[in-house]
C-alpha cells in the first residue's frame, strides 16, 4: 500500500499563487519511477487531470493550466509538488494527487483551493 497526504490548499485572491505538497509514504519502490498525477475535481463537474510527472522531469499540463501551473517532484523527500501562479476564480476545486505503482493506483485525500475573486 501507498499513502499520499496532499498539503498546502487554501483560500487565495485572484493572481495569487499557493504551492500543494503530495508526500508519498508504504510500500514504494523508487519513487522516481512512479507516474504522479495531479488532478482537481470543482463542485458538480468531473474530475478533471490537472499535470502529470514521469520520471524527474517529464510533465504534461491540462490546457487550462499551462504556463501558469509547474509540477514538480523530490525524490528525496518522496514529494511531488504544484506550484500554481495568477490563480483564477475557475481553478477553485478539491486538488488530490494520484500515484500509479504496477497495477495499482493510489490517491490521496485531497485538499481545498478556493480562489476568491
Amino acid at each position: 500500500q501507498v499513502q499520499l497526504v496532499e498539503s498546502g490548499g487554501g483560500l487565495v485572491q485572484v493572481g495569487g499563487s499557493l504551492r500543494l505538497s503530495c508526500a508519498a509514504s508504504g510500500s514504494i519502490f523508487i519513487f522516481s519511477t512512479i507516474p504522479m498525477y495531479w488532478y482537481r475535481q470543482a463542485p458538480g463537474k468531473q474530475r478533471e487531470l490537472v499535470a502529470h510527472i514521469i520520471g524527474t522531469e517529464n510533465t504534461n499540463y491540462a490546457d487550462s493550466v499551462k504556463g501558469r501551473f509547474t509540477m514538480s517532484r523530490d525524490n528525496v523527500k518522496n514529494t511531488v509538488y504544484l506550484q500554481m501562479n495568477s490563480l483564477k476564480p475557475e481553478d477553485t476545486a478539491v486538488y488530490s494527487c494520484s500515484a500509479q505503482q504496477g497495477i495499482a493506483t493510489y490517491w490521496g485525500q485531497g485538499t481545498q483551493v478556493t480562489v476568491s475573486s
